[in-house]
């Protein structure tokens, strides 16, 4: 099926650069559209890092797969994230480590903190295939869900996961398979779940699926 996947338009300046963090890659994400998905299925170049993020947490759309990513990637390196919040570059200039540690600390952090803060602030390019567009402005990344704002399905899915002690992987894969309209139906499954092992989980994910293919 991925062989069938056509590679989305690559400007020359982003090649071999991954597209949901503008890192240098050479791992293609191949996203396969569901009847829902407001667009056709598509690959997107991508490093290694985000390719297992976004293999995890495809969602309903590319669009809600980057956020996804870029959602992960603020947890992974909060602590880098964080240089930035707690220091200047020139504070960090001036500080007055000694050890060993410290000292290279203070010459790699900034380094660190701009890195991850590229990663997780930059925008992905356009996406088009063939020269074809593919207009994501009518696509509305915000979810709602119970009178509650997110701001993206991935956010919502990230809140109930913590709130009602959900496996946020289950959760992930049955709204990928049943879209974000039944979102309500794939809190219900997760939470008759809770207790089941992964053998039942893969189980109800086939179920899932082959319903979905006879809708």
């Amino acid at each position: 099926m991925s062989a069938d996947i056509p590679l989305i338009d690559i400007p020359f300046e982003q090649r071999h650069t991954c597209w949901f963090c503008s890192e240098p890659c050479d791992c293609v994400l191949h996203y396969e559209a569901q009847p829902y998905t407001p667009h056709p299925s598509l690959a997107v170049p991508c490093c290694k890092e985000c390719l297992n993020i976004a293999k995890r947490s495809p969602l309903t759309s590319i669009w809600d797969c980057h956020m996804a990513v870029k959602d992960e990637l603020m947890r992974i390196y909060a602590k880098h994230l964080a240089i930035g919040e707690n220091w200047t570059e020139q504070e960090l200039a001036e500080s007055e480590f000694s050890c060993k540690v410290f000292e290279g600390f203070k010459k790699s952090a900034w380094f660190m903190y701009q890195v991850a803060k590229t990663r997780v602030s930059v925008a992905p390019w356009p996406l088009s295939i063939d020269g074809v567009l593919i207009d994501n402005q009518d696509y509305q990344l915000a979810f709602e869900f119970d009178g509650v704002q997110y701001r993206s399905i991935a956010n919502a899915v990230e809140h109930y996961s913590q709130m009602l002690g959900l496996d946020r992987h289950f959760l992930h894969d049955i709204v990928t398979l049943v879209g974000r309209e039944r979102f309500a139906y794939a809190v219900r499954v997760c939470r008759l779940n809770i207790v089941s092992t992964q053998a039942v989980k893969r189980q109800i994910l086939a179920d899932i699926a082959s319903q979905e293919t006879h809708i």
